[in-house]
């Protein structure tokens, strides 16, 4: 689990915009990048992001 003031604070490094946690993840659903949390600390680099996809987009 991530502290939510981090949460907060964070923004995706490639577009900018807000994150979310899920599935001890952090989540970009503006540009659907996933970053690992390794040893619970949020990896934000764009090299280590995988492909994110949305299964509730329609």
């Amino acid at each position: 689990m991530i502290n939510k003031e981090i949460l907060e604070i964070l923004a995706c490094p490639a577009c900018k915009k807000k994150v979310i946690f899920k599935n001890d993840e952090i989540i970009c659903l503006n540009c659907s990048r996933a970053y690992p949390i390794k040893d619970g600390i949020p990896v934000m680099l764009i090299e280590e992001a995988r492909k994110y996809e949305n299964k509730q987009k329609g």
